[in-house]
């Protein structure tokens, strides 16, 4: 029931090439650079990242496509505050890109999650999104396909964690984390604490140890932001 492990260099070696990853985070909010950078030491490659966005800046999931070891990514906003990373990738070919509005792409991770294996959303209804996508009609209007959204391995960063798994998160650094780590098969998470099972109240747990496989205790965490400001570059 001891899921603590003690770094996240073991964590990560683990993480086989071509495997899908999901990776919590709103662009900083919840970005777990600690075990994103450890994943770009460890080298895993062709892999397939699921985040928010496509990275920011020479750090975190930036410096993973930097470092070629993303093949694919799938997101919402592959274009944020500083793109370089992806964009030079993908026009150079070297990446692919799966564009999903954000709301079905919370929502195919959740029906991971849930075992739904597909849903039906308004959204992306005659655009490009569509294309090859099956479609129905419900009371007069018509909905578009969406399938589940699973991973090999989710890295998540958690605010704390009991020794059992179960997590609460930093207001909105909880962002997908929670949906994440129950359509993940492998769930690693980096906590900022880890306290003895029971020191949580069962209220105010967000997602419970039975959707986390491995924790590691990172006291002082670093925030992308942050890093990007100080023009950081990993490695």
């Amino acid at each position: 029931m001891d899921k603590t492990i003690p770094s996240a260099a073991a964590a990560v070696a683990q993480i086989p090439d071509g495997a899908v990853v999901m990776i919590g985070g709103f662009g900083g909010a919840g970005a777990p650079i600690e075990l994103i950078h450890a994943l770009i030491d460890h080298g895993a490659k062709g892999l397939t990242v699921i985040n928010n966005n496509a990275g920011n800046g020479r750090i975190g999931i930036a410096a993973m496509i930097d470092a070629g070891l993303v093949a694919k990514m799938i997101c919402s906003f592959p274009r944020s505050s500083d793109p370089r990373a992806f964009n030079e990738k993908y026009l150079a070919g070297e990446i692919e890109l799966e564009l999903v509005p954000q709301g079905t792409l919370a929502e195919r991770i959740r029906a991971a999650g849930a075992g739904i294996p597909g849903f039906y959303t308004p959204t992306g209804v005659g655009t490009e999104l569509a294309i090859g996508k099956p479609t129905c009609d419900f009371d007069g209007r018509t909905y578009l396909q969406e399938r589940w959204l699973k991973a090999d391995f989710a890295l998540i960063k958690a605010e704390q964690a009991d020794r059992h798994g179960n997590l609460t998160y930093n207001k909105t650094a909880r962002n997908f984390s929670p949906l994440m780590c129950a359509a993940a098969a492998v769930t690693i998470v980096q906590a900022s604490q880890i306290v003895e099972a029971g020191a949580i109240d069962p209220e105010h747990v967000i997602t419970p140890g039975l959707f986390v496989d491995q924790i590691i205790e990172i006291p002082d965490p670093q925030q992308e932001e942050l890093l990007i400001r100080a023009e950081a570059v990993y490695p």
